[in-house]
């Protein structure tokens, strides 16, 4: 999704750095402490374990038996994750890549036909990984991705990510699509000199930092302007309507709001306010008289999904996935 003549622009070693620990998996901060660290790699033949190796202790003495439960071994060796490799699988793999790729594949492709290839030595059980945070989650097709694509962000446009903190940018990302791909990742710091003093609130800020984007790289399609503490708090959010509510209470700004953004937040809001009235019913009616009325209810909430809308194109909910990526 990337063009041969990409930019990539507008960082510095701090602001880089800021933007990858947004994506890096964390632990509550009373889990922080005592928490399991590391991974284990288990490698077997299918009748028994040839080695076992901890990132941060070395190697272990393989006196497990086979089969062996994977998460188990995991646990008992204080490791936060485990995988477990069947001897020649990973050559099966590349072989099977291999043999399914196409002169003509772009990235995007070439991506989706690794995953494939990977999880059906999984589904085999030649691969485990514990734990299975995406198990169920399927693989997109690559129409599937580029029509997601398509309602988030036009041709020619810009998707811009903005996050502050003591009213100053924090960091950024802005992203500008050309036809299929992407020709510009730019971070904050030419945007930093471009839009000059701020005013300390984001809610005001966000209007001059989008008409500095939009004059350097082009219109926005999507924009998205929070304070970073309240970004890291809603990526791992699961309550009905967190997205929604903060955007409300403009703890977030989204400016401009694709047609697949809004769906998503108003089909957020919905799921709230019936788990609300869920709650109420059930206190003042104990013989379950309306729960037929709720059954409907979620139904007619749920046709308010249509083409358009990310979650429904995917066949999986993009923010669930983020959250059991980052939750450890």
């Amino acid at each position: 999704m990337l063009t041969t003549d990409i930019r990539f622009e507008g960082w510095t070693t701090e602001s880089w750095g800021r933007f990858l620990s947004l994506w890096k998996p964390r632990a509550e901060p009373s889990r922080e402490a005592d928490r399991p660290r590391g991974g284990l790699f288990v490698v077997h033949d299918g009748q028994r374990i040839r080695k076992i190796l901890h990132t941060k202790r070395g190697r272990i003495a393989p006196e497990e038996t086979f089969p062996f439960d994977l998460g188990e071994l995991t646990q008992r060796h204080h490791a936060s994750f485990g995988v477990s490799i069947e001897m020649g699988a990973l050559e099966d793999v590349m072989d099977d890549f291999g043999a399914r790729l196409a002169r003509e594949d772009d990235l995007v492709a070439q991506s989706l036909k690794l995953m494939a290839a990977f999880r059906e030595v999984m589904q085999a059980d030649r691969v485990q990984l514990w734990p299975r945070r995406l198990a169920g989650v399927p693989v997109p097709t690559e129409g599937m991705i580029f029509r997601a694509l398509d309602a988030l962000c036009s041709d020619g446009h810009v998707i811009l990510v903005a996050l502050f903190e003591d009213g100053e940018l924090w960091t950024s990302i802005c992203l500008r699509r050309r036809g299929a791909e992407f020709d510009v990742i730019a971070g904050p710091e030419d945007l930093k000199q471009a839009v000059g003093l701020l005013s300390g609130d984001f809610r005001r800020d966000y209007v001059h930092l989008s008409r500095v984007c939009e004059r350097m790289y082009g219109p926005l399609s999507f924009g998205c302007f929070t304070d970073v503490d309240t970004f890291r708090k809603l990526q791992v959010d699961p309550e009905p309507g967190a997205w929604s509510r903060a955007a409300v209470v403009r703890d977030l700004v989204l400016s401009p709001v694709p047609a697949a953004v809004g769906l998503a937040l108003g089909f957020d809001g919905a799921r709230l306010a019936l788990d609300n009235l869920r709650m109420v019913t059930e206190r003042i009616d104990r013989f379950g008289l309306l729960d037929g009325v709720m059954r409907m209810a979620r139904k007619q909430v749920g046709k308010v999904l249509s083409d358009k809308d990310v979650s429904a194109t995917l066949g999986f909910d993009p923010l669930a996935v983020l959250r059991a990526l980052l939750r450890r």
